[in-house]
C-alpha cells in the first residue's frame, strides 16, 4: 500500500493550503452534511464523528459544523447533495475509483469525463473498476511513535486486519466495522495516526515509472482538486522521489 498511503499523506500536508482556497471547507460541510443524514448526533454516528474530526483538523469554526450537521439532519433547508462513485483508467491502465458529491449529477459526470479525456485517462462503466477495490480503514503510524512489536499486538487485539511495516511508517488496515475500535484503542495508548481514514485499498498494484508515472500524478492532482471529488482512489504504485517531487512542487 505504499504508493497509496505516501499519495495520501501527501494530500493531508496539502489540506491546509488546500483550505485557503476554500475547496477542503466546501467538501467538508457536504461530508458532514451527508453523515448527518443517518442522525445528528455524532456519539452514536461514527462517520459524522469523523467527518467533524476531519472538519476540526482545518479549524473549521463551531457553528460551519453545527449548521452542516443540521441540513444533514434537515432542520436546515439546503441544496440536495447527491453521492455516488464514478470509475475511470488513468495513464498505463491505472484503474481510478472517484467519490464524488453534487448538486448537479450530469455536469459532473461531464467535467470529470472531460478531465480524464484530456489527461490521458478515461471514463470507465460502473463496476469496470470497483471490483478492484475493497473497503478498508486504513491507519498510518511514524514509526518513531511505537515499537511494532507493542503496536502490532495492540491493533490486532482491537480487530485490525493487518499491520504492515513501510520504512518510515505502519499501516494498519481495518475491516469498516472495526475502523473506529482499533482507533479507540490507539487514542488510549497515545499513538496518534499521521492518517486515519475510511478508504478504499487496491488488490492489485501497477508499477509506474517514468513519463507515465509524472502523467498519473499529474491527473491524481487535478480530480483532486475539482471540487465535487470527495477522494480519489488508484491502484499504482510509484518510487517515493517521485511521489516527494510532486509534492515539493506544490
Amino acid at each position: 500500500m505504499g504508493g497509496h498511503s505516501h499519495w495520501s499523506t501527501i494530500k493531508r500536508h496539502k489540506g491546509a493550503q488546500d483550505a485557503k482556497r476554500g475547496k477542503i471547507f466546501t467538501r467538508m460541510i457536504r461530508d458532514i452534511s451527508i453523515a448527518a443524514r443517518t442522525g445528528g448526533d455524532p456519539d452514536g454516528n461514527p462517520g459524522l464523528r469523523q467527518a467533524i474530526a476531519k472538519a476540526k483538523e482545518v479549524n473549521m469554526p463551531a457553528d460551519t459544523i453545527k449548521r452542516a450537521i443540521q441540513r444533514g439532519t434537515g432542520e436546515l433547508p439546503g441544496t440536495q447533495i447527491e453521492e455516488f462513485m464514478l470509475e475511470g483508467y488513468g495513464p498505463g491502465g491505472t484503474a481510478l475509483l472517484l467519490e464524488i458529491t453534487t448538486d448537479k449529477r450530469n455536469r459532473t459526470i461531464a467535467e470529470i469525463r472531460n478531465l480524464l479525456t484530456k489527461n490521458n485517462g478515461t471514463m470507465a462503466e460502473a463496476g469496470a473498476v470497483a471490483w478492484q477495490f475493497q473497503k478498508k480503514g486504513f491507519l498510518v503510524i511514524d514509526k518513531g511513535a511505537v515499537t511494532e512489536d507493542h503496536l502490532f499486538t495492540l491493533a490486532l487485539e482491537a480487530g485490525a486486519e493487518d499491520v504492515k511495516a513501510t520504512p518510515t511508517s505502519f499501516e494498519i488496515i481495518t475491516e469498516p466495522a472495526d475502523f473506529e475500535s482499533v482507533k479507540e484503542a490507539l487514542q488510549a495508548a497515545h499513538i496518534e495516526a499521521s492518517l486515519s481514514e475510511l478508504t478504499f485499498l487496491p488488490q492489485n498494484q501497477i508499477q509506474l515509472d517514468g513519463k507515465t508515472a509524472e502523467q498519473t500524478l499529474k491527473l491524481m492532482e487535478i480530480l483532486d482538486e475539482h471540487e465535487d471529488v470527495q477522494k480519489v482512489h488508484a491502484n499504482f504504485d510509484i518510487p517515493d522521489d517521485l511521489m516527494e517531487k510532486m509534492a515539493a512542487a506544490e
